[in-house]
């Protein structure tokens, strides 16, 4: 191999220090709870039992014998067929959404590093306050950041549901306005809880 066709992968000492702080926790976890596994196996398994009867279509549904069975993973050949037509009906339809959404987002003159202060996939919200200032905090174990402490400066509360504290940082949208910007933030938790604030600027710390 030639060295011009050798790809060196440096990798940063925060990116770094994160791995190993996860590899840390992962080693000093609990041990094996079977009582807790077949618990919480049991409350997803019916979970999805009532998701599905209740988002797939009503049509698809009644042809189902069982959804327990269904849930599992098995079905008829014929509700197999329906199911892979309404998914590529879906499929067309998030590429559509896509990409208008990338068209807009381009068109938005908002920085990587910007950008950047608002990646919190996965963070848990630990403390939401607002005054002249909006201030989020996070438990950031779960999440691909070592940031913990979010600010968003002279805010304009647009939408603020309840029930964001406690629950993950799912998503987000950024969007340049005329004196700073607007921040969308989708949370999953009970009700999917949604956060939309105005703010002057953007400012992040690890504490």
């Amino acid at each position: 191999m030639t060295e011009e066709d050798q790809i060196v992968f440096h990798m940063p000492p925060e990116q770094r220090a994160h791995i190993e702080k996860r590899i840390a926790e992962y080693d000093v976890r609990p041990p094996f709870d079977e009582k807790k596994c077949k618990e919480e196996y049991k409350e997803s398994i019916e979970w999805n039992f009532q998701y599905k009867a209740e988002n797939l279509p009503q049509e698809i549904v009644e042809q189902i014998a069982d959804i327990r069975v269904f849930t599992l993973g098995y079905c008829t050949r014929e509700v197999m067929l329906q199911l892979n037509k309404q998914n590529a009906e879906n499929r067309r339809e998030m590429e559509r959404i896509s990409k208008e959404f990338r068209e807009v987002m381009m068109a938005q003159d908002i920085s990587d590093e910007i950008h950047g202060r608002i990646q919190y996939h996965d963070c848990t919200v630990t403390e939401l306050l607002t005054g002249d200032e909006v201030v989020i905090r996070f438990d950031n174990r779960g999440g691909f950041t070592n940031i913990n402490k979010l600010t968003l400066v002279a805010p304009e509360i647009i939408k603020q549901d309840g029930g964001i504290v406690g629950s993950y940082w799912l998503y987000q949208e950024l969007y340049r306005i005329d004196n700073g910007y607007e921040l969308h933030v989708l949370f999953d938790g009970e009700n999917m809880p949604e956060l939309i604030v105005r703010c002057a600027d953007i400012l992040v710390e690890e504490e």
